[in-house]
């Protein structure tokens, strides 16, 4: 499958600050890329040369195809970009927003009109589409602002932390939205903070600190890799937990942890479902009485914690957001 964006070697400094470190990366066509990491890791600045906003100090890239830095505005033409904030004009209308993007793309005032209704209507501003943006909530801001980017239907998308500050109900109409795009052949790279949002959808996740790859993979094939793997059994009776112990035992790849009030037992484990299918049957062989078992594995959380020693939103490392380069808007081929 051919990639639809690559990035080789890429380097950018702020100052004393590397925020780019040679980063590579590629994300096939119709597919895609979370790129996960703190703040101040990378994320932001990689998008921003990426989309022609910045020039690195090294390294090459391609966007469709083209030579971001050779081609930039054949770039620009090519793709959609919605960032951390709804960069929308308060002043005009959702329509007259969208309607304004259609025109800077040369498109007929009749054609910018229409797309500008199709746009309203998917992403539910119908009803508000006559009023001013300022009145917009910042989950409407938001869509509004997504719904900008999608104007010209742009074959490739990059969206840095798109759900930013939004509530769990716009988070998850978002999450709909950026599913549908990729299903009709939209390939995305996709900057989050949030976890759960880059386990549910992207393809293949790069995990990005001090300005470098240091990961890359599926969900699934990230959590392998840090293993980690454990069998949480609930017994119906405080009695039991010793006999439990006892069966589990075999099983164990470390020491196990009880809970006494909650009758919770812990094992750490290897070897996925069959070892959970063992245990079921050792218990059962030995008539102990359960309420609850499971096989849990590691979440996206605990695969970053391996791999930097930091949660994602840890606010220490110098944002790349200070610089003042941070401060553009949608890359609707202008850096503002």
């Amino acid at each position: 499958m051919a990639a639809a964006i690559e990035a080789e070697n890429l380097v950018k400094t702020f100052g004393d600050v590397r925020a780019l470190d040679g980063v590579s990366l590629d994300v096939p066509e119709g597919t895609v890329l979370g790129l996960l990491g703190p703040n101040g890791a990378g994320k932001t600045t990689a998008v921003r040369v990426l989309t022609t906003l910045l020039q690195p100090d090294s390294g090459r890239a391609t966007v469709a195809g083209v030579d971001v830095l050779k081609h930039p505005n054949r770039v620009r033409s090519l793709i959609g970009l919605s960032g951390q904030y709804a960069a929308v004009d308060e002043y005009l209308t959702g329509r007259e927003n969208l309607q304004m993007v259609g025109e800077l793309y040369q498109m007929s005032a009749r054609d910018a009109k229409k797309r500008a209704l199709e746009l309203l209507e998917w992403f539910n501003l119908s009803d508000a589409m006559d009023r001013t943006a300022k009145t917009y909530s910042g989950g409407m801001r938001r869509r509004l602002d997504l719904a900008a980017a999608l104007v010209v239907r742009p074959p490739v998308m990059f969206l840095d932390e798109p759900t930013t500050g939004l509530d769990p109900r716009n988070r998850l109409a978002l999450w709909e939205v950026i599913e549908t795009l990729v299903e009709q052949g939209t390939t995305l790279l996709l900057t989050t903070q949030y976890l759960e949002e880059a386990d549910r959808l992207a393809h293949d996740i790069a995990v990005v600190d001090h300005g470098k790859v240091i990961a890359r993979g599926t969900a699934d094939e990230l959590k392998a890799q840090i293993g980690g793997e454990r069998i949480e059994v609930v017994v119906h009776r405080p009695d039991l937990v010793p006999e439990a112990i006892a069966a589990l035992t075999p099983f164990a790849k470390g020491d196990p942890a009880v809970e006494k009030n909650t009758r919770r037992i812990t094992v750490p484990v290897s070897g996925g479902a069959k070892v959970l299918t063992d245990a079921i049957r050792e218990l059962d062989a030995r008539s102990i009485e359960i309420d609850d078992i499971g096989l849990r594995r590691p979440t996206l959380d605990d695969v970053f914690l391996s791999l930097t020693g930091h949660a994602t939103e840890d606010e220490n490392a110098a944002d790349e957001g200070e610089h003042p380069a941070k401060k553009g808007r949608r890359g609707h081929g202008k850096d503002v």
